[in-house]
């Protein structure tokens, strides 16, 4: 069974109060994304049409498991489902002490185990195919300028898709307004506000930063006029002048993949993977990869390190005279 994509929910649907407050403290308080929002408000959706009826604050550890056993015969696989049981566990882990729940009825119950796939990733040829496509580069239109400027930057400091999106052109504190993630081109570097409000700063590289100026004299042909628009702080914007969408970017990735004749089809997440990979596979620090891609635990960091040794493993058995193929 396939999920819907989180930015097809109704983010105006009505909740129970308590779930609603929940999301309003992720949002103003701890400045999670959009889409990680609308991940949270479908996952709590489901908890209360699974509950029928039954208050929230009513509801035990045995009909959690219930309920993550019903959505599994409806075909949610182990990682949906562990993601899900995650989004009940963080409400009520807030919710419990407020309404002074006896316990969290999430706290004893185990999510599935999901077993772990290698994050995809781009060869170096491939990338520098991608990103120094002839087809690209024959463009000067503000739209063409702005997709170069977007994929090398994704391929320059390995940011997330909504991190990109969420970019301002340079760092704004106003009354209305506060940039929570903005490039600094003068210092050559991007500041983000990541995954559960962590902050970091990435470096961007000399390509990058040349398709960026690019970019940012053409952008001014079709930025918001108004100054007090939010949109006219956005780095990224469409034709209309408004903060681009993640579909957008999207759809100018697999446009340019298709153009290019790459041979497989290439989500914006796979230019992080392959920003990842490369650099570990020159610099071999795992410890500096992890800050720049923002992760809190190693361990995923370390599955890179798993997919450079799929590709020397693989590269061996096929040049090694003795590594098990038949004669």
């Amino acid at each position: 069974m396939t999920r819907n994509d989180p930015e097809d929910v109704d983010s105006t649907s009505s909740l129970p109060p308590p779930v609603e407050q929940w999301l309003d403290h992720l949002l103003h308080n701890r400045r999670y994304s959009p889409h990680t929002l609308s991940a949270y408000r479908r996952d709590l959706s489901e908890l209360v049409a699974l509950a029928k009826g039954r208050p929230l604050d009513q509801i035990v550890t045995g009909q959690i498991r219930q309920f993550l056993a019903r959505l599994h015969a409806q075909g949610h696989g182990a990682r949906s489902l562990a993601r899900t049981l995650a989004g009940w566990r963080g409400f009520y882990k807030w919710w419990a002490p407020i309404a002074g729940l006896a316990s969290n009825p999430t706290a004893d119950v185990k999510a599935p185990k999901a077993s772990r796939g290698l994050p995809k990733a781009l060869s170096v040829d491939q990338t520098q195919a991608l990103l120094d496509s002839p087809v690209m580069r024959a463009m000067t239109d503000p739209m063409a300028l702005r997709d170069q400027a977007m994929f090398e930057l994704f391929y320059s400091s390995g940011l997330r898709l909504s991190e990109l999106v969420s970019l301002d052109i340079h760092y704004v504190q106003s009354k209305h307004y506060t940039s929570a993630s903005w490039i600094n081109l003068v210092d050559r570097d991007v500041h983000v506000l990541g995954k559960g409000g962590k902050r970091r700063s990435v470096p961007i590289g000399a390509q990058a930063i040349t398709a960026l100026n690019k970019w940012i004299e053409a952008r001014a042909l079709i930025a918001p006029v108004n100054p007090d628009d939010e949109d006219a702080l956005a780095l990224f914007i469409g034709s209309r002048g408004k903060r681009i969408h993640p579909r957008v970017v999207q759809s100018s990735l697999t446009k340019l993949a298709t153009l290019t004749g790459l041979p497989t089809t290439i989500h914006p997440h796979v230019l992080r993977h392959s920003f990842a990979s490369h650099v570990l596979q020159s610099a071999q620090d795992l410890r500096a990869v992890q800050e720049m891609l923002g992760h809190a635990n190693i361990s995923t960091t370390q599955l890179y390190t798993k997919l450079d040794f799929q590709h020397l493993s693989k590269a061996y058995d096929q040049a090694h005279p003795r590594a098990g193929r038949k004669s």
